[in-house]
This record gives structure tokens, C-alpha cells and sequence, in this order.
């Protein structure tokens, strides 16, 4: 299928590794320009170094998401390179595990200006840019945790609905300026953030995928991409799954257990 995205100019915040990077590399086989922004100088190197090698030029700076000025300011150096922002991703996160009575006020409220704040400010930015050329899609990750929230990592839970719901007003004023807005909702992918866990709960989480496997981030890439094009114009203020099915049911494994 033609999607029709060459010389489109696409924003991924956190575009260094795992889903970003394979976002990234999607846009780029369909002939987008793509800037990439990420807080680790070396990884962010790494990746360039990769795009380059296969024959890619990519835009890419070293920021926080919670430095509203570096992301303003990184905008407006990517509309000057390439003319205007088609489509941009708040991708970026950050996660960890921790009780929430261990949570001093300030940890707490970083935690919100690191998953929910920075995805505001990624929205209002990006549709300054878009407003003046004519529409354009923005994309943030939300996750499963929005959904059936996470102990231990309730931030990182409560945030992510947050975004969920966010996208759907950002998704209603910025229609009449042809802006698009939606959410995402991943399994759970295999990337280096993951590792860990899947390693030591790997039967267990299974058990709650249809699919029977783990996502990749290649599985995600594909859908984003399809979801920023022109085909998909009707989409709009609703959030995509793309889970392998994960507790669709209470009993996601029947299919396998009473296979004939």
C-alpha cells in the first residue's frame, strides 16, 4: 500500500532506542525526514551512526522532554531544516518501580512533569508548527497500564490514562486546524527496558497474550506509520491497541487450551 508520506518531516521525542528507533527507521524506508531527540548523548550518537550506515541523514539533538524551552527551541530548528513538522511523537518516558508511599512530594510530582506534562508540551508545540501549514498528526504513547493500572509503578499508571484523555481533547480543538490526534497502546515489547522483566516473568506474562507472544517494536512501527498517513484521515481522538490481543478476555489462553 502507497502511504504516501515522501518529504514528509516526522518528530520522535525519545528516538534513540527501542520503539522510537523502529519508528524511525519505518519513516525513513517511506522517504520522511526525521528528527530524533533523546537525553543520552552516547545513544543518540549510536543511532545516527546507524541511520547514516544504512544510507539515512537524520536531525538529532540532545534534550530533556521536562526543558520546555530545548523542545520549543528543537522544533523550530527542524521546521527551519526541512520547512515545517508533519508529524510528531511523544514518545519519550520514563518508568521505575517504587511504592507509593515511598514517593516524597517532589519525586512524585518530577514523575508528572516527566509523563504528563512533557506530553502536553509536546502537543501545544507541535500544533504551533502545524497550525501554520495545514494540519499534520500527533501521536502519543499511552499504555496498558491506563487501562488496568500498575502498584508499584502508580505514576507511571495514572499519567498514562492521563494522556489517554489528553489526546482526546487535544484531538477535539485542534480539529478545525485538520490536526489529528491519538493515543497508542502497546503490549508488552520486547526492547532493553523490558528485559528484565520478561526474564523473570515470562510464563506469566504470556499467559495474558493471546498471541502468545511478546510484541517487537517493529509490530508498533508499522502501525504508527499507517496511522499518520492520509488513509487513515478519519481516525481521530481514539487510541489504537496493538497488544496481541492482551486480556481481551478474562481468559485469554481458552483458544489454546481447548484447541482440537
Amino acid at each position: 500500500m502507497e502511504l504516501g508520506l515522501t518529504g514528509r518531516t516526522v518528530v520522535i521525542t525519545g528516538g534513540s532506542s527501542g520503539i522510537g528507533k523502529a519508528v524511525a527507521w519505518e519513516y525513513l524506508k517511506e522517504g520522511c525526514h526525521v528528527a530524533i531527540c533523546s537525553r543520552g548523548q552516547a545513544r543518540l550518537e549510536d543511532a545516527v551512526r546507524e541511520f547514516q550506515a544504512a544510507g539515512y541523514s537524520v536531525f538529532a539533538r540532545s534534550l530533556d522532554v521536562t526543558d520546555y524551552p530545548a523542545v520549543e527551541r528543537f522544533s523550530d530548528e527542524v521546521a527551519e531544516a526541512y520547512g515545517k513538522i508533519d508529524v510528531w511523537y511523544n514518545n519519550a518516558a520514563s518508568n521505575q518501580t517504587k511504592s507509593l508511599m515511598d514517593y516524597s512530594y517532589d519525586e512524585f510530582r518530577s514523575s508528572t512533569e516527566a509523563l504528563l506534562v512533557s506530553v502536553f508540551a509536546g502537543c501545544k508545540i507541535a500544533a504551533a508548527h502545524m497550525r501554520k501549514t495545514g494540519g499534520g498528526v500527533i501521536l502519543n504513547a499511552s499504555s496498558y497500564s491506563a487501562v488496568i493500572p500498575n502498584a508499584g509503578r502508580a505514576p507511571y499508571s495514572a499519567c498514562k490514562s492521563a494522556v489517554s484523555s489528553l489526546t482526546r481533547s487535544f484531538a477535539a480543538e485542534l480539529a478545525p486546524d485538520q490536526i489529528r490526534v491519538l493515543a497508542y497502546v502497546p503490549g508488552l515489547i520486547a526492547t532493553e527496558i523490558t528485559r528484565d522483566h520478561i526474564a523473570r516473568n515470562r510464563d506469566a506474562l504470556l499467559s495474558a497474550i493471546p498471541c502468545r507472544r511478546f510484541g517487537r517494536p517493529e509490530d508498533l512501527a508499522k502501525v504508527l506509520v499507517f496511522l499518520s498517513s492520509d488513509i487513515a484521515e478519519y481516525m481521530n481522538g481514539t487510541e489504537v491497541y496493538i497488544s496481541g490481543g492482551k486480556f481481551c478476555t478474562q481468559n485469554p489462553q481458552y483458544g489454546w487450551e481447548h484447541m482440537v
